[in-house]
Parts: structure tokens; C-alpha cells; sequence
């Protein structure tokens, strides 16, 4: 007999196997040498009162056996295939190119930055000697910034795409089997590393073709219709569809799609700072334990607030993380959160953001569509302006932050290139700021100990989302001015973190497939 339960643990109930095996016994009410074997298929935690794990258990008795599951994903040898030019190597392009090879298509990937192994050689020169390489960095590079990421896998947008294809793919390619287990799975950067470097072989195994260090500059457009790609070095690449995943930090795309009038509009996106708690005081608050022990993960949060028509809410928080310098440029302060797959670190950190709509940008207006994209660029370099010195970044306790004084002194940070203590309350952008101030009161009363001077408010958290958008036909994909350009991805303004802009990609190659 093959059946699942569902069951609700402790944290040491979860893990000692002999009573969960018992457990099962008791709910089929068989005898526990009858249970030949049984497999964990979802779980989450239940911290709202005393920390439960929710798990449902597939379970065979008697004879029957459990199958492993046997992915039935076919690559093909694309070589001499139809090719397909796909800008970017980030979650939206390659998961674009994996399609490509899945339907018999040639990819032909052009990316700006390095491999994802020659890459780190440049973050560490970031955290090193605050030297950024414009074209290598957290943003840029094989992988795009999920790599460099807390390397969340859980998305909203399960309505556009096969999440669970997306999440099978990583798994096939060398993430654990708990992304296809947990309610809010994760990779870490360490993982995926690895991950990328194995699609990218695939890629090439199968005949498609990958260039780094090739930054595309121009689009070669005939009567309304792309015809292909030119690089910076002055290379023509040719075809009929392009995939545009370029990512929400390639600001200079926008620019060189104006001069070609590709039509974009402004979109809503978020700014604000990132918060760092120490680890152990955020597992305190979630799990109501002196300590979480051997049994619990390093605790999360997710905090929302409307204030004054604006909504303030967590980002990409990171517990057991580190906060990272993600500037593409040395005149710009931008920081980030991220974390390896033990999520070792002492300390925990989110972004705490303000979402921003079309009209807070007035006085951006002689802008245009590139009002938000101007914003987004002031604040960056006041938070440079205000830094002092290289990558170190503009802090407050989040006690001072929120009292609006200046920090006489800051606390231990995981923030590499430092932090110089500043009042952001007074240069940051005010309707940023003070619904910062009310936002952070309110998570205090949902998490008691938040507002502490052990944490810190770190400038700036700036790019949450593209404050762009590319516009594209609803029904075929295509950018409604030149036929056959597909943008897709974070860059495009369609998706949200890894999930969403692999969803995206995919469905990119699909649109191209329904031509």
C-alpha cells in the first residue's frame, strides 16, 4: 500500500527517525515492521506559537517499494540546428537556453561578464580592495546576481509557469533534493556556483554556443523585425529571435533600446536600506527559545506595513547571510544580501523597503520613462557621497535611524568593506525615510526586540526590481514595436528573483516555438 500522511513535529520529534516511524505505525495502524519505507515529500515551520515542523510523509507498506524519480528531461544535439541569440546568462537566459536545447533550438548565449569561476576572482577584488569591475561584479557576470544571492527559490508567480519543472532542473543540475521538499526551498551562492557551471556545460555538450566578455551594444533591425545583434568589440551575431535577459541592473541597455525607440514605460519598484540583526536575537524573537538548537534552521521573517499609501516591506532577507556590495560603478554605493547553503554566518539581514509608484517621481519628470531609473541613480550616489571613503557603507543603528540622531558608533557587521556612520535619515530621500521610521516601529510590535541598537540600518538597498519596463505583446511576447525580440526577465520588468526570471525565460522559447 503506498499512502500519505500529514503530520505535525517538534523540531526533536522531526528528526529522531524511530518516532517518526512509529508515528506512521500508529496513524495506518499497522504494525511498524510493516512500513518498508517511507520518504519526506513537504515540510515547513510553524513558529506562530511553540515551533512545529508541518511534514507530509509518503509512506509504502507490505512489499510495495518507493520509486525515485526518474527526470525525463531530453537534451538535444543542437549543433546544426536553427540558432536563437540570447542576451544575458543570468536564471532568464540560460533556463532560456536549456528550452532551446529541450525543443531542438541552437542557443547562442552572449554575456557581458566572465565565467561564474574567473568571476569571483573580481568580487573578491570588490571586498578586497573596493575596486569594481564595471563588467564583473555581484550584477554582472555567468549566472547574473542570483548567483551572488541568498538564492531563494520560492516565487509568487506560480500562475505564469511550471515551478516545479524549474525547481526539478536545479535539482538535476546538482542542487540537494530538499528545493523539492521545502516550502521555501534554498540553494546559497556555494551551490550555485556549481549549478551554473553545470549548465553551462550542458549548454556546450549539446552544440549551443556561449561568449563571455561580449556586451552587446546594438540591435540590427530591418522594417520593424531584428535580424540580429552587435557587440561593443564591433561583432555582428545574426538571426530572427532574440531573447533580451539582461537583468535589472544593466541600466545601460535602456538607453541604447531608446535610441532604437523600443517603447518602455515606468514601472513601480521599491528603495530603502538593508537591516542586520545578529542571528541568534532573530532566532530568540521567530522561535521563542533561548536558542533554536540542533533541530531548527537559522530563522527567517517576512514584514509588511502600508504606510500612507505606500507599502514597507522585507526583502530578500537572509538569515544566516551577509550583506554585499552589488555597485556596478565606483561612484555608487548599492548593497545586497546573500548566503552560502549552511547559512553560517552570526548575523541575519533584509532589505526594508518603501515601494515607489510613477507620480514620486515629480521631480524626475523631464525624464520620462527613465524618471524612476533617475531616482534610483540620486540616491545611489548620495549614498556614495555620504559614504567617505571606497565601499564602505552609510550606517545608523536602527535605534538612531529611527530617533533620527547620528550614530556615535555602529555595531559588528558582516558588511566586508565597512560601514561610516551617517545620518541617512536626513539625506535619504524623505518619503523613503519616514515611512521607514513608521514601518520599523509596527515590525517592533509584531517581533518584540526588532528595534534594538544591536541592529543596524545599512544604505542603500536599491535595486529590488527594474524601475523600467520593456513593453512586449501580452499574447506573443514579442516587444511591440520590432518583431522577433523577446525581452523576458528582471531586466524586461516581468520577473521577481530566480524563479520567476527562470519562468520567463522559458516561456520566452516558447513564445518563439508558437511562431
Amino acid at each position: 500500500m503506498i499512502k500519505y500522511a500529514d503530520f505535525i513535529f517538534t523540531p526533536e520529534q522531526f528528526f529522531n527517525k524511530e518516532f517518526v516511524k512509529k508515528s506512521i505505525a500508529k496513524f495506518l495502524s499497522v504494525p511498524i515492521h510493516e512500513i518498508n519505507a517511507y520518504k519526506i515529500v513537504r515540510k515547513s515551520i510553524d513558529a506562530r506559537k511553540n515551533v512545529k515542523y508541518n511534514v507530509r510523509i509518503i509512506v509504502a507498506t507490505h512489499k510495495d517499494v518507493l520509486k525515485k524519480e526518474e527526470y525525463c528531461f531530453e537534451f538535444k544535439d543542437v549543433g546544426k540546428s536553427k540558432s536563437i541569440i540570447i542576451v544575458g546568462a543570468g536564471p532568464a537566459g540560460y533556463f532560456a537556453a536549456l528550452n532551446c536545447i529541450m525543443n531542438g533550438l541552437k542557443p547562442i548565449v552572449l554575456e557581458r561578464g566572465k565565467p561564474v569561476e574567473e568571476r569571483k576572482y573580481d568580487i573578491a577584488e570588490i571586498n578586497r580592495n573596493n575596486i569594481i569591475n564595471p563588467e564583473s561584479n555581484f550584477a554582472f557576470g555567468e549566472g547574473g546576481a542570483g548567483t551572488y544571492s541568498d538564492g531563494k527559490l520560492y516565487t509568487r508567480s506560480k500562475k505564469r509557469g511550471n515551478v516545479k519543472q524549474i525547481l526539478e532542473l536545479l535539482n538535476y543540475f546538482g542542487a540537494k533534493d530538499d528545493i523539492l521538499i521545502d516550502a521555501q526551498p534554498h540553494v546559497g551562492t556555494d551551490c550555485l556556483i556549481k549549478i551554473v557551471k553545470n549548465i553551462r556545460d550542458k549548454i556546450l555538450n549539446c552544440g549551443g554556443e556561449i561568449s563571455f566578455n561580449t556586451k552587446v551594444s546594438e540591435l540590427i533591425i530591418k522594417d520593424n523585425k531584428i535580424n540580429g545583434v552587435k557587440t561593443a568589440s564591433g561583432n555582428i551575431y545574426e538571426s530572427g529571435n532574440v531573447i533580451l535577459a539582461t537583468g535589472h541592473s544593466a541600466r545601460d541597455v535602456y538607453y541604447f533600446l531608446d535610441n532604437h525607440n523600443i517603447s518602455m514605460e515606468i514601472k513601480d519598484f521599491a528603495m530603502g536600506v538593508r537591516v542586520e540583526h545578529p542571528q541568534l536575537l532573530i532566532d530568540k524573537i521567530q522561535y521563542k527559545r533561548e536558542n533554536r538548537g540542533d533541530f531548527l534552521p537559522p530563522a527567517n521573517y517576512s514584514l509588511v506595513k502600508q504606510v500612507e499609501g505606500r507599502g514597507v516591506y522585507s526583502f530578500c532577507m537572509c538569515p544566516g547571510g551577509i550583506i554585499v556590495p552589488a555597485a556596478t560603478n565606483n561612484n555608487e554605493i548599492v548593497v545586497n544580501g546573500m548566503s552560502n547553503s549552511r547559512r553560517n554566518s552570526e548575523f541575519a539581514n533584509s532589505g526594508i523597503v518603501v515601494e515607489l509608484k510613477k507620480e514620486d517621481f515629480k521631480d524626475f519628470f523631464e525624464y520620462e520613462k527613465f524618471a524612476g531609473l533617475e531616482f534610483q541613480k540620486r540616491i545611489k550616489k548620495m549614498a556614495y557621497l555620504n559614504s567617505g571613503r571606497g565601499l564602505a557603507a552609510p550606517a545608523q543603528r536602527l535605534t538612531d535611524f529611527v530617533s533620527g540622531k547620528l550614530s556615535s558608533s555602529l555595531p559588528l557587521t558582516s558588511y566586508n568593506p565597512g560601514l561610516i556612520s551617517s545620518p541617512m535619515h536626513f539625506w535619504l530621500s524623505e518619503f523613503i525615510g519616514e515611512r521607514l521610521k513608521t514601518a520599523i516601529k509596527s515590525f517592533d510590535k509584531l517581533m518584540k526586540g526588532y528595534l534594538t541598537q544591536e541592529a543596524v540600518a545599512v544604505g542603500v538597498e536599491s535595486r529590488t526590481s527594474s524601475p523600467v519596463k520593456i513593453v512586449r505583446d501580452q499574447k506573443t511576447g514579442e516587444q511591440i514595436n520590432i518583431k522577433g525580440l523577446f525581452p523576458c526577465g528582471e531586466g524586461a520588468g516581468y520577473a521577481g528573483g530566480i524563479i520567476s526570471a527562470a519562468i520567463d525565460g522559458m516561456t520566452a522559447i516558447e513564445n518563439v516555438l508558437k511562431k
